[in-house]
């Protein structure tokens, strides 16, 4: 009795190449899918560097900059101001460096500047944090500013206080006017 049913032995070979040659030509597809992501990613993630790796090269000659200004204006040839000109120098070099490297590069020099010269990278280091610490101060201050709105007004002091003769506001009724308590000249 033969059964249509069943697969012959000659047709069992033949469906079993061709799963396998259905699964290599899958493979291979989510393979090269999975390289031309990797190959998008890897591109976007070099431009961001490259982007990021030019705005902290401008920053850093903006700070070199800056260095060099406050040297010049110290006493020539004080010790304050040979140490601004040499940081200054360090940070303009690293930062014509930093633009034709990449990443790894980058990094490679920094240590090894820092193992160079170790107080000229932990000086330029602290100035660095000491600038960044005092933009975010300075940035948070405009920010806040900015939210509370004006603080000297004709009805309220410098720091937001009223002053005399501006109506006062109470919790539990209306404006009235505040009363100068400060004592005056001449009496006894």
């Amino acid at each position: 009795m033969n059964n249509s049913n069943t697969p012959r032995t000659g047709d069992n070979q033949t469906v079993g190449a061709k799963v396998k040659e259905a699964a290599g030509t899958a493979s291979e597809q989510l393979k090269s899918q999975a390289e031309g992501v990797a190959n998008t990613v890897a591109s976007d993630a070099e431009g961001y560097a490259n982007e990021a790796k030019g705005a902290a090269a401008d920053e850093i000659k903006g700070v070199a900059s800056a260095l060099r200004t406050a040297a010049d204006e110290l006493r020539s040839g004080s010790p304050q101001e040979r140490t601004f000109s040499q940081i200054a120098d360090g940070l303009a070099d690293a930062s014509d460096a930093m633009r034709g490297k990449d990443l790894s590069e980058m990094v490679d020099s920094v240590n090894g500047f820092a193992k160079r010269n170790p107080l000229m990278f932990l000086g330029s280091a602290a100035l660095i944090g000491f600038a960044a610490t005092r933009f975010a101060k300075a940035s948070n201050k405009d920010q806040h500013a900015t939210q509370l709105g004006p603080t000297n007004s004709p009805t309220t002091g410098r720091y937001g206080t009223p002053t005399a003769g501006s109506p006062v506001v109470t919790p539990t009724g209306p404006a009235t006017p505040a009363i100068n308590t400060a004592p005056t000249g001449g009496q006894k």
